[in-house]
């Protein structure tokens, strides 16, 4: 796999932006990134949702209704629920710049949080998107003040003389320092800096009635803290940068960061003050031309967009996408817990590995279809899929084998290379009529092997 093919995986989420990368090298490509457009109006699929506990409340009733109307609520509101998560889907397989979503999932997997009140999951997601490459300092007091991140950790239930330690707890733990970096007291003394932090109808803020407005000690500082000036408290402390450099490091290039980078990359995050621009420029410029490849193990939304844009496939129903990214534990709004998915090996157990491959192999036939839809509706929608591979066409079995390797495989052995030549032996005519099944077949192999799931 050549470097602009492995870093458009690694910066997005399939090849499609490697001939850029290629051509304005690693650097411009960032500059670009940042500077894309952002688009911020509301999808027209937002006013299927529930936007405030009201609406929320009036919708449960209507499910206590009859039969009839109980059924046509709890599709709207499951429809409403899918909607948002496909709408996400197709952002982030067709922006030309795709890093900024490669980085609100990213943030979405770090400040993990989630509403029955679907609104308020959309609310949290655009607020990701907006500050995606903004500060990490600035965006943890936004984000942690958010209606979903209050509800999710039950922040609501928060109160004076009745304290609920969720969100002190998983500011240090998770969201900030990590364990070992705070004391127990420093989780209850920061419920009391968070009591009365309750979700409002755009986002969180204070109710007088609940708050507390007694001095504590905070990381060894005494006064009235409320969220704002807690988070400027935990950023002041030795440890801050490197939970999320290890964090960072983990998700774009290294299941297992090694220390000394965690360090090294932290210090710098820390010197730039929290802004993330300059730390990603720092990161990516830095591990681009080391010989990374292989260090990571594909998510399954990456393993799925890589091979739907290999193939050609220009109008997919990403309704699909979504019912595959739940069968592999990676349910967008999902999360099993807080702490987010694990990645790594937790991508590739048996069962998991067994469902990628039937994936590829109906993505290969073009039969990845909703059994909801009928097929003449399908081909009516576009979503009858008819492959169309790219590939070297001169030099016989061995130009086809190379061009597909070069995008596809950081690595082969000899026992691969016999594989490859057995589906294409050497008097293979890449220019004969049908022989675009054969590649196919030799595609649908590659896809399927261990060393296709790693980048």
């Amino acid at each position: 796999m050549n470097n602009a093919h492995l870093w458009s995986l690694r910066l997005g989420f399939s090849g499609k932006q490697a001939s850029e990368i290629k051509k304005e090298g690693i650097k411009a490509f960032l500059q670009k990134s940042f500077a894309a457009p952002l688009p911020t109006d509301e999808p027209p699929l937002i006013n299927k949702m529930p936007k405030t506990v009201e609406e929320y409340e009036a919708l449960k009733k209507k499910m206590s209704l009859t039969e009839e109307s109980r059924m046509e609520a709890r599709k709207n509101y499951d429809d409403g629920v899918i909607d948002i998560k496909t709408w996400w889907i197709e952002k982030m397989d067709t922006s030309s710049y795709p890093l900024r979503e490669k980085l609100v999932l990213f943030w979405h997997n770090h400040f993990v949080a989630s509403s029955n009140i679907t609104y308020r999951n959309y609310q949290h997601n655009q607020l990701l998107r907006v500050e995606a490459f903004s500060n990490f300092r600035e965006l943890t007091k936004k984000a942690i003040q958010t209606n979903a991140q209050i509800q999710y950790l039950d922040n609501n239930r928060n109160r004076k003389g009745n304290y609920n330690e969720n969100l002190s707890r998983e500011l240090l733990e998770l969201f900030t320092l990590g364990i070992g970096n705070y004391s127990e007291q420093d989780i209850k003394n920061g419920a009391k800096g968070l009591a009365g932090l309750t979700a409002g109808d755009d986002k969180g803020h204070y109710i007088k009635a609940k708050e507390n407005n007694e001095p504590f000690i905070y990381f060894g500082k005494t006064g009235n803290f409320k969220a704002d000036e807690m988070v400027d408290i935990i950023f002041e402390q030795k440890n801050a940068p490197y939970l999320i450099t290890s964090k960072i490091l983990k998700w774009f290039i290294y299941d297992n960061p090694p220390q000394d980078l965690v360090l090294y990359y932290g210090n710098y995050l820390r010197e730039v003050d929290y802004e993330m621009k300059p730390f990603l420029i720092k990161i990516f410029t830095e591990e681009y031309d080391k010989p990374t490849e292989g260090s990571k193990i594909k998510d399954p939304l990456v393993y799925i967009l890589q091979i739907i844009n290999e193939l050609g496939y220009k109008n997919i129903d990403y309704k699909l996408v979504h019912v595959f990214l739940k069968s592999q534990n990676m349910d967008l709004y999902n999360q099993l817990n807080v702490k987010g998915w694990e990645g790594g090996k937790s991508w590739i157990t048996a069962q998991l590995f067994m469902q990628r491959n039937l994936v590829a192999d109906r993505l290969c036939k073009g039969r990845l279809q909703n059994n909801n839809i009928s097929k003449s509706a399908q081909t009516e929608k576009g979503y009858e899929l008819k492959p169309k591979l790219i590939y070297e066409t001169h030099n016989g079995n061995t130009g086809v084998i190379e061009s597909l390797k070069n995008r596809l495989l950081f690595a082969t052995d000899d026992t691969l290379e016999e594989s490859f030549k057995t589906i294409l032996p050497y008097d293979f005519d890449p220019k004969s009529q049908g022989a675009e099944n054969g590649v196919l077949r030799l595609f649908n192999f590659i896809v399927k092997t261990p060393e296709f799931q790693l980048i």
